[in-house]
């Protein structure tokens, strides 16, 4: 169907004028706080496996597998490599669940028909009871297995019309493609469009069937939904390569990945990209992006350490408070609005080690050396960093991890300019959560980032760490933390 401006506009007046859209969920979660598909992924795996060796034991130690054990076991396996295999653990928005059902049926059939081939060809004497121990095997893991999976299906279902799971997108280009991406969209529901972005100006519909126009290209960087956003897709001509170049360069800055959504003459091309896009199987949605144990692993760590940390170090805390209130009048602790994963604005707390009338909650001046503004009490809590224990609470709370970039004001400026401007991939750090120690705190870049130069060095050590995330690494950073504080004496705090 070509594409016509004027009367996508005039459709989405008559579908209504509401600026959130028909494919915006009513609450918005933030990429940090919805679940993660590929952690539920290897939950349901690891249900499985649990179901499977409960099975096998249970039987075993029961006696009910006579001296087919080592044949009951060797199907077990074969399940546990079946249901992989027939991608059981993609659980995409749009499979229905008989045909997953059918998965799994097939996968504990055709395992158990496996073996009593094997059992009939190596034991015929045995046949009579191998064939009654592993029928009875494949009914239980069948009945177990399915009753497991109809489980998981229905919930994840649940988490995903609550928008949990369910993908956010933002469309760049309001071209046909676009116009087809949405109508897919509205009919299937397996994908948020949060907004449409367009440079043409006068020409640029308001709406493509209710999805609102929120502005130009370059107003994605800053608009307050990216860290909502999964996935921005680029819709643009096929043939249109200076421009394609040109939008993929000022989308460089944003942390969201992209994809292009080509507007070709191939019908079939662009029902493959539609399928990518809307049907985006749950071990591939936003979330823990150096694989789901590990993500679960640095969790744990954060938990457990900054709980650890906030009851050994209770009197210290105390101590501290009691010593800020009696220096100077004011409160405790400072907060102050800075960017976290994705984007995302967080508010982090820290002792207070200024004056409580020149607080500078914007950043709008870093400390400097021997700086007026900052206290007696204050001057020793940030020489030895003890006045950003209170963001053990955001570890808590998931917000921040022990170890990540460090989180900066937003609207930090450094030599009267933004920092977040001076360095094209400065927003990229925040595709991790920043973190209370990291990689550039024990490489020397502790403190005020003042001029361009110690910027750039920041976000390049940042950025370093992003890519070599790993838990031994978290754990290299943590080690390293405290004799770098203590032996740090020329880094201006």
């Amino acid at each position: 169907m070509p594409y016509d401006a004027g009367a996508a506009g005039a459709e989405s007046e008559r579908s209504g004028t509401d600026r959130r859209g028909p494919l915006r969920p009513s609450r918005l979660a933030s990429a940090r706080s919805r679940f993660s598909g590929g952690a539920l992924a290897r939950l349901v795996q690891t249900s499985d496996l649990a179901l499977l060796a409960g099975i096998f034991f249970v039987k075993s130690f029961g006696g009910a597998l006579g001296g087919s054990t080592a044949l009951v076991l060797a199907a077990s396996a074969l399940v546990a490599g079946t249901l992989v295999s027939f991608e059981a653990y993609q659980l995409s928005a749009r499979e229905r669940l008989y045909h997953h059902i059918y998965k799994v049926i097939g996968a504990v059939g055709g395992s158990g028909l496996m073996m009593l081939t094997f059992a009939s060809l190596t034991a015929p004497t045995a046949k009579a009871a191998n064939i009654l121990h592993i029928v009875d095997w494949c009914l239980s893991a069948v009945a177990l297995l399915c009753a497991s999976h109809l489980s998981w299906f229905l919930y994840i279902r649940r988490l995903r019309s609550q928008g949990l799971l369910t993908p956010n997108l933002m469309i760049v280009g309001a071209t046909p493609a676009a116009q087809r991406l949405v109508t897919v969209a509205l009919a299937n529901r397996d994908v948020n469009i949060l907004g449409i972005f367009d440079d043409r100006g006068e020409r640029t519909p308001r709406h493509i069937f209710g999805v609102p126009v929120l502005g130009r290209t370059a107003d994605v960087k800053s608009h307050r939904l990216l860290p909502y956003v999964d996935r921005i897709v680029v819709a643009v001509p096929s043939g249109a390569t200076a421009r394609i170049a040109q939008l993929i360069a000022e989308l460089a800055p944003c942390p969201n990945a992209v994809s292009l959504l080509m507007d070709g003459f191939d019908p079939a091309t662009e029902q493959a990209a539609h399928d990518r896009l809307l049907d985006m199987p749950l071990a591939h949605l936003s979330g823990v992006r150096h694989g789901a144990l590990q993500g679960a692993l640095k969790r744990t760590i954060d938990v457990v350490f900054s709980m650890a940390a906030l009851v050994l170090l209770a009197p210290a805390l105390t101590a501290i408070a009691v010593a800020i209130r009696l220096d100077s009048p004011g409160p405790v602790l400072f907060k102050q609005r800075r960017h976290g994963y994705m984007n995302e604005e967080v508010l982090v707390w820290k002792f207070r080690s200024m004056r409580a009338e020149t607080t500078d909650h914007t950043a709008a001046r870093q400390v400097s050396a021997d700086d007026d503004r900052v206290t007696r009490v204050g001057r020793f809590l940030r020489r030895t960093s003890l006045d950003e224990l209170p963001q053990l609470w955001n570890v808590i709370r998931g917000e921040m991890s022990l170890v990540g970039p460090r989180p900066h004001a937003i609207g930090m400026l450094t030599n009267g300019a933004e920092a977040s401007k001076l360095v094209e991939t400065y927003a990229h750090r925040h595709r991790m959560k920043p973190g209370l120690t990291g990689w550039a705190a024990v490489n020397g870049s502790r403190g005020p980032v003042d001029t361009p130069e110690a910027v750039r060095r920041r976000v390049s050590l940042d950025l370093e760490y992003v890519e070599r995330q790993s838990v031994w690494l978290d754990l290299t950073i943590m080690a390293r933390t405290l004799p770098c504080v203590l032996g740090d004496t020329q880094s201006v705090r």
